[in-house]
């Protein structure tokens, strides 16, 4: 099973991105039908396991290609869902005592005031007054509004409602059984992605319109840029290629950064002293300074995210312990060798952002919670590419310097005005694809209170 490219977009801008979220998933009854039938054939030796088209004097790294069809997806699929995917690594190193092993799977401005503007929104108005809120889907909602804000100027409440719910439909079939049914997953994304679509092919020739009017500014957002910008060879994209790159940016834009909020939220909520540094020793001391003349609190710069040093520490180890993205799949182009080990053209490899970044060799005590180990210059040194929450190399994600500023402005006004205790202390956590709790990590919202003069 794979990320369903029927689902996501067609443009070339999408295929690279997608391979980061796969995941392998089962939603339907049926397929769960199917899986049952097959491992009860095999159990009564009426199907065996078969070797893959491989040369036979190939030396294939050990390992075991599970059962048939479905190899060990079942596996990985409980093990991601117990929110602990690096255990299904970490057994096979243990028991072929190596990293790798053979296994079958299926086959400025703008943005700042936006990000302070609906921060203060979602944390101020509507948490005002509210003893609980639930984080996951608040994180949700405020960073697709801001999504829509900044890259298709859209603010219509209906509209974006209307997006959000299409959206989580299409990301619940993104990583699915591509049965074409009605009821799985699969069949209900196909007509969410149509629906978004269809409703993003209105904005578009709306804002041709706009742009021809001159009711709407060539520089004004993402959607502007891509409809008045043409290639290095004059021509200009198609209509169907902008909805598909919007489509994919408006999902790649919020999906994951909630993810990384909602494990922030709960990660200071279990290490209060955590939360006190990051609130008394910087994120205070930065609010203080952008107070105004008239008592308004100024809008963050560049140069003040830039000071939230130990604020990113603790984002960037609240992504190691739960990344967001648990791996990326990639396809040998050619036969090759590593470690003494021949790799055939056409296998998929797979390298795990949560087993290495749980790696004892690369992070002394590597379930701790310890943000002093992203420090500049300090005790611990990283290793290049054992931290790559963002990804590494030339495709490191575009998107890392947006995340980062949506996380520590959201961290920097939530913190200023709020703590928190958690409902549910030891909340399970499951990957679907992304690290969720099971019940959207509900908190109990409390104010500051004002010291006394």
């Amino acid at each position: 099973m794979a990320i369903n490219n029927d689902v996501l977009p067609s443009s070339s801008s999408s295929s690279s991105y997608s391979s980061s979220f796969f995941i392998f998933a089962s939603s339907s009854a049926f397929t769960a039908l199917v899986v049952l039938l097959l491992l009860f054939l095999y159990s009564n030796k009426v199907v065996k396991p078969r070797r893959r088209d491989v040369k036979p004097c190939l030396k294939l790294p050990p390992g075991s290609y599970g059962w048939p069809i479905v190899g060990e997806t079942a596996e990985f699929f409980r093990r991601c869902m117990e929110g602990a995917p690096e255990t299904f690594i970490n057994d096979r190193v243990e028991r072929y005592q190596l990293v790798q092993y053979k296994y079958c799977p299926f086959s400025f401005n703008i943005v700042q005031y936006y990000c302070s503007f609906l921060t203060r929104t979602y944390v101020i108005c509507d948490d005002q007054g509210k003893e609980e809120v639930t984080v996951f889907p608040a994180a949700k909602l405020y960073l697709f509004e801001l999504a829509c804000r900044l890259f298709l100027s859209l603010e219509e409440p209906q509209c974006i409602a209307k997006l959000a719910a299409d959206f989580n439909i299409f990301l619940k079939g993104l990583v699915s059984n591509p049965i074409n049914f009605p009821g799985t997953r699969f069949y209900k994304a196909l007509r969410a992605t149509a629906a978004i679509k269809k409703q993003l092919v209105t904005l578009v020739r709306q804002r041709k319109v706009a742009l021809q009017m001159g009711r709407a500014s060539p520089s004004q957002d993402l959607l502007s840029h891509l409809l008045v910008t043409p290639n290095q060879n004059g021509a200009f994209m198609s209509e169907a290629m902008i909805v598909n790159n919007i489509l994919m940016l408006l999902f790649a834009g919020h999906d994951t950064s909630a993810a990384a909020i909602t494990s922030l939220v709960k990660a200071l909520g279990e290490h209060p002293q955590v939360y006190h540094k990051v609130f008394q020793a910087e994120q205070s001391e930065i609010a203080s300074s952008k107070v105004g003349a008239a008592g308004d609190d100024e809008l963050l710069q560049w140069e003040d995210i830039q000071k939230m040093k130990y604020s990113w520490n603790v984002v960037s180890e609240v992504m190691r312990l739960t990344p967001s993205g648990i791996g990326v799949f990639r396809e040998a182009l050619t036969d090759l060798k590593y470690e003494g080990y021949d790799i055939p053209k056409g296998w998929k490899l797979y390298w795990s952002a949560s087993f290495t970044h749980r790696d004892a060799n690369l992070f002394p005590e590597p379930t701790k919670f310890d943000p002093s180990r992203f420090d500049e210059g300090g005790d611990h040194t990283l290793i290049p590419f054992s931290y790559v929450s963002f990804g590494g190399g030339p495709r490191m994600c575009i998107g890392k310097e947006f995340a980062k500023i949506i996380i520590l402005t959201f961290l920097h006004h939530l913190v200023n005005r709020f703590r928190w205790d958690l409902v549910i202390p030891d909340e399970k956590v499951e990957y679907d694809p992304t690290p969720i709790p099971v019940k959207g990590l509900p908190v109990r919202v409390l104010p500051h209170i004002p010291s006394v003069p």
